[in-house]
């Protein structure tokens, strides 16, 4: 944290401004934005690693999105819809001035298939080997701002606590915690014995469609499952089970009291993905005193891809831009005195 006596010495009013943030200056509105392919391995494992950001001065803060259990990272946060502007989550970051990162996770996408099926742990140890792909890119260690959507938000939650000196910020969103009493995941257990015997599960238009309507069928736009589709079934007809049978049989993979980091949770007005008791339970163990929990209306489960996807970004993006925190002195009161 910054230290009260240097903010004083340099003479910035704490009121006035920030002391330390995720905050980048926003490229020009022409600059390009430029993409860079990479591999990583993971014991042998090839992993496919993808980064955007805008031409122009360096550094800038870096932001890596984890996804969830059923599309790949370019289709969820670089999604390019016809006639529609601003779908793609990595370039609306790119230009607020961030390195934005993402991975197809194993048996995701352009990422090596094997015969695991790409369980909540295996996404950990896909991050970790992540890390040096970002590392060799930056020229230093790599600690950074993490983003996880649904199944994503275990992963990253979970790497949280497992490599909390790769993590300055975690945010999340549809994340559950314990499963208790959650909708999806008690539908989904229905069909467990078939994701057990399988280490992939087939996958359709119909399903991608389903995806979108499953919560509110107004919070997306009605084309939006046809072009996930569209770029999905490119990889296959089939994505790995682990997410879905972790979480429904382990739940909770994540401990609240070992992610030390600020937090941002994102619930939307329209998820049965968790309640709105188990995400409290689990704000309320988080020890960091930076720490959000917040509510959107008009946002279902695939909040990144609806059509109020504005408002979680500028929540997100508010969260990454905090000023840093100045330590307070003296002792903590009693919370006694005048009323």
């Amino acid at each position: 944290m910054t230290s009260r006596r240097d903010v004083l010495l340099s003479g910035i009013t704490l009121a006035a401004a920030p002391v330390a943030s995720l905050a980048a200056t926003p490229p020009p509105a022409t600059a390009k934005i430029v993409a860079d392919e990479y591999w990583a391995d993971k014991n042998g494992v090839r992993l496919w690693v993808y980064r955007k950001r805008a031409e122009g001065s360096e550094p800038r803060p870096k932001l890596f999105c984890v996804h969830g259990s059923s599309y790949s990272g370019k289709t969820m946060f670089d999604l390019k819809v016809p006639d529609r502007p601003n779908y793609s989550m990595m370039d609306h970051f790119a230009r607020l001035g961030y390195e934005v990162w993402t991975m197809d996770h194993e048996g995701y996408g352009h990422s090596q298939k094997t015969a695991g099926n790409s369980d909540i742990q295996s996404g950990v140890e896909d991050l970790k080997a992540a890390m040096a792909v970002v590392e060799k890119a930056g020229g230093g260690p790599a600690r950074l701002a993490f983003f996880g959507q649904s199944s994503g938000a275990l992963r990253a939650a979970r790497f949280a606590n497992q490599f909390p000196d790769h993590v300055d910020k975690l945010a999340l969103d549809a994340f559950v915690w314990t499963g208790k009493d959650a909708p999806t995941l008690a539908e989904r257990a229905k069909n467990l014995p078939k994701y057990q015997a399988s280490n992939r599960r087939p996958v359709n238009r119909e399903f991608y469609r389903s995806v979108f309507t499953r919560d509110h069928e107004g919070a997306a736009e009605a084309m939006l499952g046809d072009i996930v589709a569209d770029e999905e079934l490119k990889y296959g007809d089939s994505v790995p089970t682990g997410t879905y049978v972790d979480m429904t049989t382990k739940l909770p993979l994540v401990d609240p009291e070992k992610v030390k980091c600020p937090v941002l949770i994102v619930r939307a007005e329209h998820d049965g993905i968790a309640t709105d008791e188990d995400i409290v339970g689990f704000y309320t163990r988080l020890p960091s005193p930076d720490k959000q929990m917040v509510k959107i209306g008009g946002l279902a489960h695939t909040a990144i891809l609806g059509v109020n996807r504005a408002r979680f970004w500028h929540a997100l993006h508010a969260f990454l831009t905090m000023p840093g925190r100045v330590d307070l002195e003296g002792a903590k009161g009693s919370g006694k005195g005048h009323a």
